[in-house]
């Protein structure tokens, strides 16, 4: 018996549940967080639903993000908020400690690590203390 083999991070992490506890383990972290906590809204449940979404459908789960939401425009929807250093490494580390308390296993943790590294990086607007 030829069992199928998960070809996705999707799959690999065990889906969407799993991506709902990595979003809500990461939204619990952000609202402790004074770095990062002004720069959301007062409601955070449009954000939660939008991120998982997001990662939903760009890590092979179905396209409801696109459906809901059109191209994801990441630097555009970001671009009103001051995203230096600071902030970059504060989301990261969130993010990262996040897949570390959801339990996502390797080889989906280190495609999902450099995924949100570089994701991170590609955030920054602001470069130089202000």
């Amino acid at each position: 018996m030829n069992e199928k083999k998960a070809t996705t991070i999707y799959e690999q992490i065990g889906g969407a549940d799993v991506l709902r506890q990595l979003v809500e383990a990461f939204y619990t972290r952000v609202e402790r967080d004074p770095r990062l906590r002004p720069m959301f809204p007062d409601d955070l449940e449009p954000g939660k639903e939008h991120q998982f979404l997001f990662l939903m459908q760009y890590f092979g789960g179905p396209g409801e993000y696109g459906q809901r939401r059109g191209h994801p425009r990441l630097r555009m929807r970001h671009a009103p908020y001051p995203i230096g250093p600071v902030e970059r490494d504060a989301w990261l580390e969130h993010m990262l400690a996040s897949i570390a308390q959801v339990g996502i296993d390797e080889p989906a943790r280190s495609v999902m690590r450099t995924y949100f590294e570089q994701a991170a990086n590609a955030m920054m607007n602001r470069y130089a203390p202000e």
